[in-house]
């Protein structure tokens, strides 16, 4: 029997868990905070593998184990490693508070509503996009992807609560700092976790589903429930393929370059990515940021002319949705093919455009693609009946790295 204990956020672990314990792995201070049994072999927490093999030596013997680990252990913790390798049925569990929760808890703040994201050992990208995205988040964090680096990427509103040493009487701080302050200072390696909130800090509504909302019942909304100048917005039809195309989500960064309207932005920040509009007109600028403010969305729009505006934005997407551009098109889309992760979609009223713009993706080495979109609303005529009202044809040309790379928090 393996015997996993959490430990660390200032619950002490049990003697009678240890006692009689032939083999007890930990980390560091898991271990230096405990009176081993007599005769028993400890084995420091460093890369996994090592350690896993040294514990099947002693279960296949027969002998007990005691595994120490962090707060929960069932929490993005060893629990998932250990029944991979040994079953769940080996497994007894001694859950203790998570790092999560007792950060929460120390500001006084519930978390059945807030997005947990890990960012330890892995690309920091996914739980950047994942503040930028949503108003409550807990990053796990990780060499490489700590206060400073979050800091340095998150946006300036924010404010970021690092709790460190969590459950130390001595060492434990909980700090509220803003993403400057948090990226000028080195932070060393008792941070616990990393919570990153909009700066309302309200409890928010009654939840029946922890974590992030779900899916919205609807996208592809009717032009209608936004506002735009003189119908120059991407219609639904369009915008319902675009979206499939683009496939925004959670962890994910889109750009929506020449957004008119915001309706492509807001739509993907509705299925949960984190959004960049970039827009030329200065009253276009308003009516993205008000059309997110009207679909409870965040936005970040970028007041500029593609493709300069473009190498000014610091994080490569993961997918773009290019909708003007005019005769700069074919410089647009090889800029945006250039630093997008995924996939690259163009929407296009003159045909004329489409070559160049195919030509600017194939050669940035997407696998290219695209349809004439051509659709007939029903419209009412007097008399109670109805004809085909035809929309203006639009061409939409989608192309797809060959080896997309996004990890995103779906996978």
């Amino acid at each position: 029997m393996i015997t996993v204990v959490g430990a660390g956020t200032g619950a002490p672990v049990p003697a009678d868990v240890l006692a009689g314990a032939a083999l007890v792995v930990g980390g560091q201070r898991h271990l230096d905070a405990v009176r081993l049994p007599q005769g028993a072999q400890r084995v420091v927490l460093g890369p996994l593998a090592p350690a896993l093999d040294t514990v099947a030596r002693y279960t296949g013997a027969g002998l007990p184990v005691v595994v120490l680990a962090s707060g929960d252990p069932g929490f993005f913790g060893i629990v998932r490693a250990l029944a991979e390798r040994f079953g769940a049925a080996a497994l007894d569990v001694r859950p203790g508070v998570s790092s999560v929760a007792a950060a929460f808890a120390r500001i006084g703040l519930p978390w059945d509503d807030a997005v947990v994201v890990s960012a330890h050992g892995r690309d920091p990208r996914t739980a950047v996009n994942v503040c930028r995205a949503r108003p409550k988040v807990a990053v796990l964090t990780g060499p490489g992807a700590g206060p400073a680096e979050l800091g340095a990427a998150v946006p300036a509103d924010r404010v970021l609560v690092v709790a460190s040493a969590l459950g130390d009487p001595e060492r434990e701080r909980v700090e509220r700092v803003t993403p400057a302050e948090a990226a000028a200072r080195d932070w060393g390696t008792a941070v616990s976790v990393v919570l990153c909130l909009d700066g309302t800090e309200v409890p928010g509504a009654v939840r029946t589903v922890a974590g992030t909302p779900g899916s919205p019942a609807r996208w592809a909304l009717a032009e209608e429930e936004f506002a735009h100048r003189d119908s120059m917005i991407t219609k639904f039809e369009v915008r319902a393929l675009a979206l499939a195309r683009l496939g925004p989500r959670l962890g994910d960064l889109v750009w929506d370059v020449g957004a008119g309207s915001g309706a492509v932005a807001v739509e993907c920040a509705r299925l949960g990515a984190a959004v960049v509009a970039v827009e030329k007109s200065a009253d276009g600028v308003e009516r993205v940021r008000a059309n997110a403010a009207a679909h409870g969305v965040r936005v970040d729009v970028v007041h500029g002319t593609a493709p300069q505006a473009l190498s000014a934005l610091p994080d490569d997407p993961d997918a773009v949705f290019v909708g003007g551009g005019g005769r700069e098109l074919p410089a647009v889309v090889t800029a945006c093919a250039r630093r997008a992760r995924r996939t690259v979609v163009v929407a296009m009223a003159a045909l004329d455009r489409v070559p160049a713009a195919r030509e600017a993706l194939t050669a940035a080495g997407f696998r290219c693609d695209g349809v004439l979109l051509q659709s007939s609303r029903l419209a009412p005529l007097p008399g109670d009946v109805t004809r085909l009202a035809a929309t203006n044809p639009v061409f939409l040309l989608w192309g797809e790295r060959a080896a997309a790379s996004s990890e995103g928090v779906a996978q």
